[in-house]
């Protein structure tokens, strides 16, 4: 669980934006968002074919 301390003289705004910070470094969002939406393995390996196509057409149009 994440939490952050107040210190003394420090501001709420300081304090949630330390938090915002340390909640976005622990990936915990991000945990959420994958556990919650189930993709088929099938799904998943035909998305990154898609990339790795993007991925190339863009190098291939940058050297040109």
């Amino acid at each position: 669980m994440i939490g952050v301390q107040v210190q003394d003289n420090e501001s709420i705004d300081r304090a949630l934006r330390r938090f915002k910070k340390k909640y976005e470094r622990s990936g915990v969002l991000k945990e959420f968002k994958k556990r919650t939406n189930f993709v088929k393995p099938s799904m998943k390996k035909r998305l990154a074919n898609i990339k790795a196509a993007r991925r190339q057409y863009r190098l291939s149009r940058e050297q040109a």
